[in-house]
């Protein structure tokens, strides 16, 4: 696997990688971070942060996004069981920060990852999640780590 940007000092998720901002880790390894996100779009939505300052996706090495992605294949099988939910949304964006990351999303509703080319209404108006406390994400954090840790495949 090729080696990872250096970390940015500005970036958030570089400061979380490198532990000056805490996180409720679910799992680590040298390359991933698992947490859950502060602002989730629903119960159990988890973050998979590469501790490399990789901005896009596309920048990722192919065995990192596939660990990322395989790390994300192990926690959507033990939530489909845990949350009784059909499906999992996986997904890589960087909306609020520039800094690869993937999502896993427990499914609860049909819409709970939705494109607006399925919307209607054109004049809709999104705001971010409320963010969790502490708490609270303390207890999701327990509550995934009941998944295990992933296979290692890298």
């Amino acid at each position: 696997m090729s080696q990872p940007e250096p970390h940015d000092p500005d970036c958030l998720f570089c400061r979380v990688a490198r532990g000056d901002i805490p996180v409720h880790t679910v799992y680590e390894d040298e390359q991933i971070l698992v947490f859950p996100d502060r602002a989730p779009i629903g119960p159990g939505h988890l973050l998979i942060l590469a501790k490399g300052h990789y901005p896009y996706f596309e920048d990722l090495p192919p065995a990192l996004a596939a660990h990322i992605v395989q790390t994300g294949q192990h926690y959507a099988r033990w939530m489909k069981t845990h949350y009784g939910v059909e499906r999992v949304g996986f997904f890589f964006t960087g909306i609020h920060v520039p800094h690869t990351h993937g999502h896993v999303v427990p499914m609860f509703t049909r819409n709970d990852l939705t494109s607006p080319a399925y919307i209607v209404e054109r004049d809709l108006t999104f705001r971010t999640p409320d963010m969790l406390d502490d708490g609270a994400l303390a207890q999701t954090a327990a509550l995934l780590r009941g998944a295990g840790d992933p296979p290692v495949s890298c």
